[in-house]
């Protein structure tokens, strides 16, 4: 979705999105999930940090020194964390909302060039339903709202997005207790369909594009009600915590 100006705190997501495809042209539908880039969320909700101004901790200035990261980075991501799961190599966190992911999300990529990082927002559903709502009173329709961060995968290499907010859908489609083509009736199938509606948007939205936001047409999503909380296992049931 090109148009979108640069975010500045205070900004209307919602309102900069429908701007954007209104100089386009174009305009959301009945039935369209908008898919937004975490980074401008964060911006809007001033969660950026100047790097000047962090003074990094001896553990962070050891790691970032072993691994030839920036220390303040490094410095941030240990703030941001519930709780360190590794430090080798990478920094893998479990940050207060309950993610597992490198750095608790703190980046500094398309950001500024550097200077600053910007951190998750503080509550990703509670983002992604105040854009719901507002897209609702600008348009009049009911739009899901996806906010996808890029994270790593165990086993695998690359990047992949993932929803960490969610609002208007359910987040999983639940296929247990139906049979598939053959008959044989599931017993554990749950699709992330959240997360790979979000995956179809970060092709889209690319990394150096200057497009943090993408409407997906034409998917049939299930439910007015979800969030990404959903899609966060729950530690007794996690195997490999």
């Amino acid at each position: 979705m090109l148009g979108i100006r640069e975010v500045f705190p205070g900004d209307s997501v919602a309102d900069l999105v429908v701007n954007a495809l209104a100089l386009g042209g174009l305009r959301l539908h009945v039935g369209d999930i908008v898919v937004i880039k975490h980074k401008i969320v964060s911006k809007a909700e001033d969660r950026r940090v100047a790097l000047d101004a962090v003074r990094p901790s001896a553990t962070a200035k050891k790691f970032a020194a072993r691994n030839g990261q920036d220390a303040r980075v490094v410095e941030l991501a240990l703030r941001e964390a519930r709780r360190v799961v590794r430090m080798k190599h990478v920094l893998i966190t479990e940050t207060r909302h309950g993610f597992v992911c490198a750095n608790s999300g703190v980046d500094v990529s398309n950001v500024d060039g550097g200077n600053t990082a910007v951190l998750l927002p503080l509550d990703p559903d509670r983002s992604a339903a105040q854009i719901h709502r507002r897209l609702k009173k600008r348009t009049g329709l009911h739009v899901p709202v996806i906010i996808a961060d890029s994270f790593g995968r165990a086993w695998r290499e690359g990047l992949c997005e993932v929803a960490i907010g969610a609002a208007g859908m359910k987040v999983i489609r639940d296929y247990r207790g139906k049979r598939d083509a053959y008959g044989y009736r599931m017993h554990a199938t749950e699709e992330a369909v959240a997360d790979e509606l979000a995956c179809v948007a970060g092709l889209v939205c690319g990394k150096d594009t200057r497009i943090p936001a993408c409407v997906i047409r034409g998917y049939a999503s299930q439910g007015n009600k979800g969030s990404a909380r959903g899609l966060v296992r729950p530690a007794e049931k996690d195997l490999f915590r």
